[in-house]
């Protein structure tokens, strides 16, 4: 896969077909805190109620085209300078480096985003080792 053509974009409703096709797999939502969508209707109301309104997820597009998500939770009060990190990609997509180069580039861009923050942390399940390599990946393990 061609980096170049890997974009990170705040999400739109024009995307709500396409994250259908990814967030309505349960393989792919399996390991996430969001139950699998069923619907456009449903695609289009996360997207107007969670993904827009939300401080920093970002759409990992190929193409402009929505294949997954990644966001960043800053934390608040006395946790402000942590922010908690989640993605996913779409079941088609996996194995292809993309993951790690969207994680990569949005950690970049979070810490400009957010100067207060000097530590960024994510939780990978035991049985999800693919999460866990992409995480081995940007923190050079």
């Amino acid at each position: 896969m061609d980096p170049s053509r890997i974009t990170l974009r705040p999400f739109k409703l024009s995307d709500a077909d396409d994250m259908l096709v990814w967030a309505g797999d349960d393989r792919v939502t399996r390991s996430l805190r969001w139950k699998t969508l069923t619907s456009k209707d449903e695609a289009l109301a996360f997207i107007e109620q969670a993904c827009i309104p939300h401080p920093w997820r970002r759409s990992i597009c190929i193409d402009d085209r929505s294949i997954g998500f990644v966001s960043v939770f800053p934390g608040s009060g006395d946790d402000r300078c942590r922010a908690d990190l989640g993605y996913a990609i779409g079941v088609e997509y996996w194995g292809q480096g993309i993951t790690t180069r969207a994680v990569k580039m949005a950690t970049a861009q979070v810490f400009n985003d957010f100067p207060e923050i000097v530590r960024l942390q994510a939780f990978a399940s035991v049985e999800n080792k693919a999460s866990q390599r992409v995480l081995e990946r940007e923190l050079d393990l």
